[in-house]
């Protein structure tokens, strides 16, 4: 099984979310598995440089976007016993940041073209293109409407991953003519129209063979006016060819008995290191040292998708109680400010870091005693595998992948690896943290929260053996 992974960005080399981890991880996990991997990407002005050194040129070819020859050369390197191939323009992507241009369409039109010329360039035939996100859209689109002509493209399968549904990348429709030579039937037709533009992403959706999203309750959710976007009737339409897949998470970079981050490492048999690390953190951050005042942590972008609208509005209820919270990430100026107000307000009780720290992120899963995830929507979610991971108990929104990995402790059966609730409410979030607070008290059944917590399986491994399944199913369809 030969799989060509198509995406915007990826970790180590360069990353701005979710989509860059995934193509990090995932990746290596079906190289594992005896998959034949590969991945490609646009080469960025901004890469990391010690991956730019890495690089090895293979070879150059002219893509056609429009009316214009551009310039493409190829350049090559390993990770993770996986080849990650590299298409470099540098009137495209020599700039300062990945995406936000106003010639958007333009760029990745030429990627898109790119790569379907490129693997016949390399002469390297997959089973399967997996492409990822708006950005790639087209590429299905390419294949139906021109390459599958051909026989070396005739029998490769085509898979649309959507990571946001709210991404788009919707263009003038003049995009068709002016950058992929095509009349404008396909948006008179709607097979690519959105609102009044084009849209790579429903591209992706209507024209691949295969449609999958990052967990089981996102794929049911974008099938729903509330959630889809307005694609949801088109998702609707092709539900028969869409799957949710969990994400999973590095378990070698997020493991609490290895962590280089961290102040003491620990497992699930030794959490007395948990204990120390939630004290030297409070130290650190000028909180009093108290080993029996649950900390409540807070790791994420601060913005109304994440649910800050929800904690600002208990807050200060939350507050009266002996609490600790810690928060790190940056986002809405609102946000921002608020929180730092609440530092201001609560000295001993809050401890606002506004800024990106990659080292206090995991000092804050290893220390914490709750993690709070109040999202509107979730696609997946990387937030709360980690937590569970470092036996920080979630406490969570139930949508998406949240309602996927977390699940609500039941009091009458001891089940369940955090807390959550249903209703885009701020009094359910007060009541589901009350509760969690009041079963803290008792060391007995927290303990056993936690166990259970770390006991939950996020890994690469597990999400890799469904990708698997599903490419070969995709590959043998007639």
């Amino acid at each position: 099984m030969k799989v060509l992974f198509v995406a915007s960005e990826s970790s180590p080399f360069i990353k701005t979310g979710g989509l860059g981890d995934v193509m990090g991880a995932l990746p290596p996990a079906l190289k594992r598995l005896g998959l034949d991997v590969k991945v490609v990407l646009p080469k960025y002005k901004n890469m990391k440089y010690e991956f730019q050194q890495k690089l090895q040129f293979i070879k150059w070819f002219t893509v056609k976007v429009g009316w214009r020859n551009q310039y493409c050369g190829v350049s090559q390197c390993e990770y993770n016993g996986v080849t990650y191939y590299f298409l470099d323009n540098e009137y495209y992507f020599c700039r300062d940041g990945l995406y936000g241009f106003y010639d958007d369409a333009e760029r990745f039109a030429f990627f898109d073209r790119a790569v379907m010329k490129f693997i016949k360039e390399i002469n390297w035939q997959p089973d399967i293109i997996n492409c990822n996100d708006w950005q790639t859209g087209m590429v299905p689109v390419l294949h139906k409407f021109e390459y599958i002509r051909d026989p070396f493209y005739s029998n490769i399968k085509t898979i649309f991953s959507i990571h946001n549904l709210f991404f788009q990348g919707t263009y003038s429709p003049e995009i068709l003519p002016e950058l992929f030579g095509y009349d404008l039937e396909p948006y008179y037709n709607g097979s690519l129209k959105l609102d009044k533009g084009v849209s790579f992403i429903k591209g992706g959706i209507n024209y691949s063979d295969q449609v999958t999203t990052v967990s089981r309750s996102y794929a049911e959710e974008i099938k729903s006016s509330e959630y889809g976007e307005k694609l949801d009737g088109l998702l609707r339409s092709r539900s028969c060819y869409l799957k949710g897949i969990v994400n999973g998470i590095d378990y070698a970079e997020y493991n609490p008995s290895t962590d280089c981050h961290i102040y003491r490492n620990y497992n699930k048999r030794c959490l007395d290191n948990k204990l120390e690390n939630k004290l030297m953190l409070q130290r650190q951050l000028g909180l009093p040292q108290r080993a029996d005042v649950p900390m409540i942590g807070l790791v994420s972008r601060l913005t109304h998708q994440k649910g800050c609208d929800l904690i600002i509005n208990i807050i200060d209820r939350l507050l009266q109680k002996d609490i600790q919270f810690v928060i790190l990430g940056t986002g809405d100026y609102l946000y921002e400010e608020t929180f730092r107000n609440l530092q201001y307000r609560y000295p001993d009780k809050v401890s606002a870091n506004i800024r990106f720290d990659d080292g206090l992120a995991h000092k804050i899963y290893a220390s914490a005693d709750m993690f709070m995830m109040p999202s509107l929507f979730e696609p997946c979610g990387l937030g709360q595998l980690i937590a569970l991971r470092y036996g920080t108990v979630p406490i969570v929104r139930e949508t998406g992948g949240l309602r996927d990995t977390v699940f609500p402790y039941n009091q009458y059966n001891g089940v369940g690896n955090g807390f959550g609730f249903r209703n885009y409410s701020s009094n359910d979030l007060m009541y589901v943290t009350e509760y969690a607070l009041e079963l803290f008290r008792n060391k007995g059944v927290w303990r056993h929260i936690v166990e259970q917590a770390m006991d939950s399986d996020n890994s690469w491994d597990k999400a890799a053996r469904e990708y698997a399944w599903l490419y070969e199913g995709v590959k043998n369809r007639p």
